[in-house]
């Protein structure tokens, strides 16, 4: 059995005076900060954004040219200083899975991601690429993001929305300024500080309008949204904006039919025609990115009986739904005590996915989790880490904005905390290292 060994980066390394410790930012744009890293360390320029001390031979510094996005780093050798300029960490080619694992940046690798559902909503630039710094500076690799934001009315100037479904009116795509163009600085950020994002459609809860909205609008139950022509036609219509906009950015990790997708009491052939349906759909459109489903990762042999999450009555079928040809890897979601299980349920859980994942030949991730208390969650990252699990991303990431904390909903993990530091650096830490 492996163990995971949490630690402090924070520990490593006494920092010098006037030094910076490993691991801290040391140069990118609008950096004001110093420059020189503790002894051991230098300074890594990682993109015109972000400049990080990481280990090396020596000490370093970044040389910022103002205004450009040209960094230089410089790494001392003996008494023999060089300077070259250090490839950035943008991505250069598109995720694929392989195996049971992710080429990432055209490297086969585990990795640690989370999920920012309000980025797109941000309406300051200079938010947006904080939080993208910090995602850096934290070694997460994957960001999901909402790819929706439905509303019945169109709010005044100033406020986000991606769609609308006023009674009487037939929907519109919002493309301005407070519409999908939003969502292209966060792509645009993506894309410069190297972070991959999950990107999806529809949302099953009626946070930011979604299924429940959708089929008011429609008048239709919510169960047969799935497999109402004027639905799914308005559905892959709002898909072809979307995804036409970013269909050759690398920064694109993959597309995601909906967030938590449930059909209850449905058949669980009706998800499994549906997913069928618009994952052929979004890859006639871009053969180039990967397609997910989004869903909790319910209907799944194993558990004790009695356990909710394993049975098909959210309708659904984990491995059926795998194996459709057009989806590229599985995902499922992790929160015991909303489900009427204790935490120590959660590695069950993890084991069960990984072991289906593997009898279909695909990746699986852990796509979002998440604790009332975050005191078990390192029993769950252990795991993962001990099974041919490909990635864990926790719900949810937090930071402090030029609007102040972001959204807190008993689950959130701050960027700077103790247990930001011991629950999500370490552990991204120890994905990256984890060998293939």
């Amino acid at each position: 059995m492996r163990v995971l060994t949490l630690f402090s980066f924070s520990t490593v390394l006494s920092v010098a005076s006037a030094q910076l410790a490993a691991y801290a930012q040391c140069g990118g744009i609008s950096w004001t900060g110093q420059t020189t890293c503790v002894s051991g360390y230098y300074c890594y320029y990682q993109n015109a954004y972000y400049s990080q001390c990481i280990p090396g031979s020596g000490s370093g510094t970044t040389t910022k040219t103002a205004g450009s996005a040209t960094t230089t780093a410089k790494q001392s050798t003996s008494s023999t200083t060089s300077s070259s300029t250090v490839a950035t960490s943008a991505i250069s080619s598109y995720a694929k899975a392989s195996g049971s694992v992710f080429t990432i940046n055209g490297k086969e690798q585990y990795f640690m991601g989370t999920n920012t559902y309000w980025i797109g909503f941000l309406t300051d630039n200079a938010d947006v690429d904080l939080v993208m710094t910090h995602l850096v500076a934290s070694g997460l690799k994957v960001l999901r993001v909402w790819g929706f934001n439905d509303v019945s009315s169109v709010p005044g100037t100033g406020t986000v929305w991606f769609q609308s479904f006023v009674s009487g009116q037939s929907p519109v795509i919002n493309t301005g300024e407070y519409g999908l163009e939003r969502l292209d600085y966060v792509v645009q950020s993506a894309e410069a500080h190297g972070i991959s994002l999950i990107i999806n459609f529809v949302n099953n809860w009626d946070n930011y309008g979604g299924i429940p909205l959708q089929s008011t609008y429609y008048n239709i139950a919510i169960t047969d949204w799935f497999n109402t022509t004027a639905v799914q036609q308005n559905y892959q219509k709002y898909i072809s904006a979307v995804v036409s906009r970013y269909k050759t950015s690398t920064a694109i990790f993959a597309w995601e039919l909906a967030n938590e997708p449930r059909c209850t009491g449905c058949p669980t052939e009706t998800i499994t025609q549906w997913v069928t349906t618009t994952s052929a759909y979004i890859k006639s459109l871009d053969p180039n990115h990967m397609v997910t489903i989004g869903d909790e990762g319910f209907g799944l042999a194993g558990g004790a009986s009695g356990d909710y999450p394993y049975s098909t009555g959210p309708g659904l079928d984990f491995s059926a739904n795998l194996a459709v040809p057009d989806i590229d890897f599985g995902t499922y979601h992790l929160y015991p005590s909303s489900w009427g299980e204790s935490d120590s349920w959660g590695p069950g859980w993890i084991s069960a996915h990984a072991t289906a994942a593997a009898a279909v030949g695909k990746p699986v991730i852990m796509e979002e989790y998440g604790s009332d208390t975050h005191a078990d969650e390192a029993s769950w990252a252990t795991e993962v880490l001990d099974t041919n699990t490909a990635g864990l991303m926790f719900w949810q990431y937090g930071d402090t904005l030029s609007t102040g904390q972001t959204a807190n909903d008993g689950y959130t993990m701050y960027y700077g905390t103790s247990e930001f530091t011991t629950l999500v650096v370490d552990v991204a830490a120890a994905e990256d290292a984890k060998a293939v």
